[in-house]
């Protein structure tokens, strides 16, 4: 089954989607930055190359899409019905990938912050909480929090 377009349709569809300096992320640096939280871009020199990054904290700020990342138990993290195979693989790696740099990022020293997409949705009541994970000691913080990690 080919789907609802056509293969050149699809390919120009799915290559206009950004990796970085997406709606998400322009969001929660405005938040931050609101706040007088200052930050990084995109560190090539750390591994997954972090949306935000907090020399001063020790702290990296990856924000992640739903449905990229798949995000358990949301909304937005729905499975594709077509092209099933290549779907499942696809989203897979992308969580086994993101385990893997979390993974070396705190061998290194750095605390992790994950912010979900459907986080950010609606103005954030949590904001507070992120600044206090900021300036604190924990090593992984996860807004809104994950039901339950993957195997």
């Amino acid at each position: 089954m080919s789907g609802i377009v056509g293969k050149g349709t699809r390919s120009r569809i799915m290559s206009s989607i950004r990796g970085k300096n997406t709606k998400p992320e322009i969001t929660l640096r405005k938040l931050l930055h609101s706040q007088g939280v200052r930050f990084r871009l995109h560190r090539k020199d750390l591994m997954g190359k972090p949306d935000l990054v907090l020399p001063k904290y020790k702290l990296v700020i990856f924000v992640h899409g739903c449905f990229w990342h798949q995000h358990i138990g949301c909304y937005y993290a729905s499975k594709p019905s077509t092209n099933v195979t290549f779907w499942k693989d696809k989203l897979e790696s992308n969580v086994r990938r993101d385990l893997l740099v979390i993974e070396q990022l705190k061998k290194q020293g750095w605390r992790v912050a994950i912010v979900w997409e459907c986080g950010l949705k609606h103005v954030p009541d949590q904001i507070e909480q992120l600044k206090c994970f900021i300036t604190g000691c924990e090593l992984e913080y996860e807004w809104p929090i994950r039901l339950s990690r993957p195997k």
